[in-house]
């Protein structure tokens, strides 16, 4: 008996400890609401619009990549970030104890987990193209929306879980590619309404700086460093640089470059002058010529910015770099990308050339709520909410709702024949636009009411006239 009783006990001790615990998600990672939801559709089905304006076509990739594929693709700090799966079942099978002490916790890491979550999209593109290189055709233009994992430290616009947007062209070295995704990045931010600051750079000029100031073999720690002007200031960057090995003369050598002023045409002038006797350095500069010059035929709207300081943190870059700011509010990147000459080459397929760009989902649709520049019918799906009487009026309702579903009007039925107020009230909540009643007189007299719950206004009509009214509102 004392067992039954202390059996039942710990059972109800353990449901009470259930009931009370809290659910939670992973710092870094949020729940949408449906209202979140149909404004990242709106991010997502724009960027798409845009992207197949242009050509590019959809893939997918797993969520999961083997880490042979992702491992020394980011530099040293990207491999710490990424997410590493445990392998399947008794993943310390075969593992001696002698491995598992602290100091062996990244040659153990190498054995007990063999995939991880994709950090980016462009890796995992540029395996998908040499693994299907004989059912592709060159140039081959692909765009993905897909989720991204990063083991980052979350703060504001920065979350571990987050949606990337990416087109990119492999197979052309033609800088008309280029230009294209600066002007689709323009098109893009015109239609969600935000004013943007397009910068470019290119990192064959950021080599030609490394050798005419002595230092070819550091162009990694100067980009490093001067990336972060805009961050930390000139003098804990030119601090940085000398951390990194640079010294005096080289760091004096390097300030009017960074400083440069001025128009686009006037900073190419004048760092022309200073990589005369660079033939990496003039190449840079030619290739970004032909860049702004193309964009001017395109007619990009958006202000287009000559920024030599600009080197991103990603290693594969070798031609162009674009970064893309909000100008009116105070967030990091919202887009980037760039030229990548070498990447399939890593998986076995050399020479053959990408450039890409990718739209962070999440940063965008923080700038477009501080912002407030969701349209008002982004915030709900339904547009039509037919109240529900019951008896013959409901299927009345029923029918008119299967005909606004055929006109391509998004419509509920309420579900239970409940008080006009409360049917009112969820329409209320729910944002829905319109409400419309067929009650006993409606159908008595073979028409309907159609209320606008943003105004107030009603209008009494026939069914078929209220499908046509609807349709063009």
């Amino acid at each position: 008996m004392g067992k039954v009783w202390r059996r039942a006990s710990e059972k109800r001790q353990h449901n009470e400890s259930m009931s009370i615990q809290k659910p939670s998600i992973p710092k870094g990672t949020r729940d949408f609401s449906p209202a979140e939801m149909n404004r990242r559709n709106y991010i997502f089905s724009t960027i798409r619009s845009v992207f197949e304006q242009y050509g590019y076509q959809p893939i997918e990739t797993p969520a999961m990549e083997n880490l042979t594929t992702l491992l020394g693709k980011y530099g040293e700090e990207g491999d710490k970030l990424l997410f590493r799966i445990l392998n399947s079942g008794d993943f310390l099978a075969g593992i001696g104890s002698e491995e598992l002490n602290p100091g062996n916790a990244a040659k153990l890491a190498g054995k007990i987990s063999e995939k991880g979550l994709r950090y980016d999209l462009t890796v995992p593109f540029a395996r998908y193209v040499v693994q299907h290189r004989n059912d592709i055709t060159f140039p081959f233009k692909r765009y993905q929306l897909q989720p991204v994992w990063r083991a980052d430290r979350p703060q504001k616009g920065r979350y571990r879980e987050f949606y990337q947007c990416d087109a990119d062209v492999v197979g052309s070295d033609s800088l008309l590619n280029e230009a294209e995704l600066l002007c689709m990045a323009d098109q893009i931010f015109e239609k969600l309404g935000i004013r943007i600051v397009i910068k470019l750079n290119n990192r064959k000029i950021l080599s030609g700086i490394a050798e005419v100031i002595g230092h070819p073999d550091k162009i990694t720690d100067i980009t490093v460093a001067i990336d972060k002007l805009d961050k930390i200031g000139p003098d804990k960057v030119n601090e940085e640089l000398a951390e990194r090995g640079l010294d005096a003369a080289a760091i004096a050598r390097l300030q009017p470059i960074i400083n440069l002023s001025g128009s686009n045409e006037s900073k190419l002038e004048q760092i022309s002058g200073v990589l005369a006797d660079s033939p990496t350095g003039m190449t840079g500069i030619r290739e970004t010529k032909e860049i702004l010059n193309i964009a001017a035929k395109l007619q990009i709207g958006s202000t287009l910015e000559l920024d030599l300081t600009l080197a991103r943190g990603l290693n594969y870059y070798t031609g162009a770099i674009i970064e893309i700011k909000a100008a009116e509010v105070s967030m990091g990147s919202i887009s980037g990308g760039g030229r990548y000459d070498n990447l399939t080459g890593i998986f076995g397929l050399p020479g053959i050339s990408g450039v890409g760009i990718s739209f962070g989902a999440d940063r965008i649709y923080d700038v477009m709520d501080e912002l407030q520049l969701f349209p008002e019918q982004t915030a709900v799906s339904t547009r039509v909410l037919l109240v529900n009487f019951g008896g013959e009026e409901e299927s009345l309702s029923l029918a008119l709702a299967a005909r606004l579903r055929k006109n391509g009007v998004n419509t509920e039925m309420y579900p239970e024949n409940g008080k006009l107020k409360k049917q009112f009230a969820y329409a209320d909540s729910r944002q829905i636009p319109y409400v419309v009643i067929i009650g006993e007189s409606e159908r008595i007299n073979g028409n309907c009411i159609l209320k606008n719950m943003r105004t107030g206004e009603q209008l009494t009509s026939t069914c078929d006239d209220l499908i046509h009214l609807i349709g063009s509102r």
